[in-house]
């Protein structure tokens, strides 16, 4: 979308869905002074998707530091990466680690993104998963290996779904590459779909999204300044990812899982950046849902 027309729409949107708590909630969390917001309690949602966070990005923190920033923005579910529970932690280690997550009041949705380059990974990531209790993998495996793969989702009854990593990836560049792939496969297997790696391919996320959302299983919610391989990480609703749009399609193709936010900017000063891409999504889902509910008092279909 050219950028005058991105600009519109943002500004449109901020106007729709009365967006000044979205600046406040992101001063809010950055500001050391604050208070914490109260976040959604366990399983209620108040909006239509929730909202999680990845662990890629906080790979100069560690289980502390991330525990801490989580709770600084009020988000509670996180995806659990090796950089914060290696893949060869030990059972009691794992069960350690997921404890003090949860004694800090956060949820964890599940793991990844996992390498699966060699058998001998396959086999250990679903046992990690099962002594971790995680029901969804996220992954980046080779494709030859997806006959293992999918006798590994029947044998353990878990979720596992392929991560696109852009143009640099020659198997897995968007959601496409992964649907051609998998679509005969146990439904078990799915898509992990990383918006702005998809938009780095040259590929309209949302243009994806209508054409594979059936396999969707995950989302890595990222904004990026280029629709190339140079295109890098922004926060969120500062780039060329139509954001409005994939998330009201994602919403009216019943998707149910998390929407994990991912902003790979200034990684070792995380937390103003993180604030803000968490409260731009929280405005756009708080504006969709708020729109949903006019069409139901109004009768009639909200603007898609």
């Amino acid at each position: 979308m050219p950028m005058d027309s991105r600009t519109h729409t943002r500004r449109q949107f901020f106007k729709a869905g009365g967006i000044g708590a979205l600046a406040l909630a992101g001063a809010a969390a950055s500001a050391s002074a604050a208070p914490v917001a109260e976040p959604d309690a366990p399983g209620e949602r108040r909006r239509p998707l929730a909202i999680g966070l990845t662990t890629f990005m906080v790979m100069h923190y560690d289980l502390d530091q991330t525990i801490a920033m989580a709770q600084r923005v009020a988000v509670r579910p996180i995806c659990i990466r090796h950089n914060l529970l290696p893949l060869d932690a030990t059972p009691d280690v794992i069960r350690a680690t997921l404890a003090k997550v949860k004694e800090a009041g956060l949820e964890t949705y599940g793991g990844g993104v996992v390498p699966m380059q060699q058998e001998a990974q396959v086999h250990q990531a679903f046992e990690y998963a099962k002594t971790a209790g995680f029901r969804l993998l996220s992954i980046a495996i080779r494709p030859d290996l997806l006959p293992l793969l999918e006798r590994k989702v029947k044998e353990y009854d878990i979720r596992a779904c392929i991560h696109n990593h852009g143009p640099g990836d020659k198997d897995w560049p968007h959601p496409l590459a992964v649907y051609e792939r998998i679509k005969g496969l146990d439904p078990r297997i799915g898509i992990c779909h990383d918006t702005g790696h998809t938009m780095r391919a040259g590929m309209d996320p949302t243009e994806a999204l209508l054409k594979t959302a059936d396999r969707h299983m995950d989302v890595h919610l990222k904004d990026v300044d280029a629709p190339t391989a140079k295109g890098e990480s922004v926060e969120l609703g500062r780039g060329i990812v139509d954001l409005c749009r994939f998330l009201r399609t994602l919403v009216k193709a019943g998707y149910s899982g998390i929407v994990g936010i991912e902003y790979e900017k200034h990684m070792k000063d995380l937390l103003p950046g993180l604030a803000e891409s968490v409260g731009y999504a929280r405005g756009v889902l708080g504006a969709i849902s708020a729109a949903k509910a006019d069409a139901v008092l109004t009768g009639k279909e909200p603007h898609a």
